[in-house]
């Protein structure tokens, strides 16, 4: 499996758990801009929308969406 299949596979899992909250540590850092903005849209604007995500990330593009966020 290549490092993207890996990361769709774990976010998959992660989001069929249904959990409160999730905690992700760049989870686009291994797919690229066109799979990155798709799973963006369909995992954290729809599925996770009414849930609690707390990501790390280094493509601030996507924290635009974000009702918070903390720069470091």
């Amino acid at each position: 499996m290549s490092g993207g299949q890996k990361v769709r596979v774990s976010l998959a899992r992660a989001l069929y758990s249904d959990s409160d909250i999730y905690l992700l540590d760049d989870p686009l850092s291994a797919v690229d801009a066109k799979v990155a903005k798709q799973l963006h849209e369909r995992c954290f604007k729809k599925l996770a929308k009414s849930k609690t995500v707390i990501m790390v990330t280094h493509q601030i593009h996507f924290l635009y969406d974000c009702d918070e966020a903390i720069v470091m």
